[in-house]
């Protein structure tokens, strides 16, 4: 691994709340949240003005208002984030030889070789002027050797702002911050952390790698390689994926509409965890069915982008519905998702309150532990294989040997 390396993260700063600031200067210097606009709700983003009133982004919305009665409530709009992040993500791309895009508002840069041509940070600060003065969003970057260290600058360089850590300065950088700080720290393992007595990144640095490992196991490990500033991961070339589907050819040909609707609402339940695990969100769906003569149709809908069960799987029974001919027997349906764009599946949840966000969450924990089929709807419970594998993890799909057509 190149020691020289030069990596940048950028950040989009309060992102929903600054494109909101886009459409609405009113709302420039004021306590924001937006989410899910009923007491139900749940805050998806808020701004600096709110977060001093100790509002955070998952809290429910009725708390946020008890702390904070005088804030701007919006309720989101994803259609609008996608757009400006695709125009974040078209700037970098024509700027950059090599990037990441993490998330709907976070990218990592690989900028190792560039100081040959330009001087590294130069070129990064001078890309995120320009991100700034074409889109009008405030971003801001840490630059340092590795993704870790830049990430955790980014967090420090907030609002607005940037920060270079020299090679070298990695460990005295991360010394004095908390080691809340440190990415994959979560409440559970801050809490753990705490209660022995380790609260700065310092202690950590201070303490033997194998303490660590024997407490935390292999989570031990990485955070103490993060908190010393190590970390090879690499930048991944970023390439977006625009659509997901599954198949299902039966061995024979069938009319069997109990039989027929397990494998839907199957397929499409699988399809929209996947969706949820890549952090992906859908705007059009597609139904296809096969008849035993060949004679394939296809419908598709647009819906407000979403990545949640209860408003996916209805609208592929829908057009199921709208496309089956019960004296035709069937060789073949699939459904697929297009129109992808990046974003955390709280954005499409704005309607819908912490109980349902929180048993999506509960709901994915178990099919990654346990395997995707874990938790079901017993209405799919006779679709005894669907695919498993991730759309999202940069692989292909498996090549099936028994595939039919």
């Amino acid at each position: 691994m190149n020691t020289n390396r030069s990596i940048v993260h950028m950040d989009l700063d309060t992102f929903f709340v600054s494109c909101e600031r886009l459409l609405d200067s009113k709302l420039n210097g004021k306590p924001v949240l937006i989410g899910g606009t009923s007491d139900r709700g749940v805050v998806a983003s808020c701004s600096y003005e709110a977060r001093t009133f100790g509002i955070h982004s998952a809290m429910p919305m009725r708390m946020a208002k008890q702390l904070c009665p005088e804030a701007i409530i919006i309720r989101g709009n994803s259609h609008i984030y996608s757009k400006y992040s695709d125009l974040v993500t078209e700037v970098i791309k024509d700027s950059v030889p090599l990037y990441e895009k993490t998330s709907v508002d976070e990218f990592y840069i690989d900028l190792t070789g560039m100081d040959k041509f330009f001087g590294c940070h130069t070129l990064a600060s001078e890309l995120r002027q320009k991100i700034i003065r074409e889109t009008g969003l405030p971003i801001s970057f840490g630059h340092s050797v590795n993704k870790t260290v830049s990430k955790i600058a980014t967090g420090e360089a907030k609002p607005n702002n940037q920060i270079r850590i020299e090679k070298g300065t990695e460990k005295p950088f991360l010394s004095p911050l908390s080691v809340k700080k440190i990415p994959m720290v979560g409440e559970v393992t801050y809490k753990s952390l705490c209660d022995l007595g380790i609260k700065k990144i310092r202690t950590i640095q201070e303490m033997p790698l194998e303490m660590m490992a024997k407490v935390f196991g292999k989570n031990g490990v990485s955070i103490w390689k993060k908190a010393n500033g190590i970390d090879n991961s690499p930048v991944i070339q970023y390439h977006e994926r625009k659509s997901i589907s599954t198949e299902r050819t039966f061995d024979r040909d069938t009319t069997d509409v109990r039989k027929l609707e397990s494998i839907i609402v199957a397929i499409a339940e699988n399809l929209a965890f996947q969706l949820r695990r890549g952090n992906k969100l859908t705007s059009c769906i597609t139904f296809k069915i096969r008849y035993s003569d060949f004679q394939t149709y296809t419908q598709q809908q647009r819906i407000p982008y979403s990545a949640a069960d209860h408003k996916i799987i209805p609208v592929v029974k829908e057009l199921y519905k709208k496309l089956y001919k019960r004296r035709m027997l069937v060789r073949l349906i699939g459904v697929r998702f297009s129109h992808l764009v990046e974003g955390g599946h709280q954005i499409d949840l704005f309607d819908d309150d912490e109980k349902i966000l929180n048993l999506y969450t509960a709901m994915d924990k178990l099919r990654e532990r346990y395997g995707d089929r874990a938790v079901m709807r017993a209405k799919g419970m006779e679709a005894k294989s669907i695919a498993r594998w991730n759309p999202f993890n940069g692989n292909p799909p498996p090549l099936l040997a028994n595939r039919r057509r």
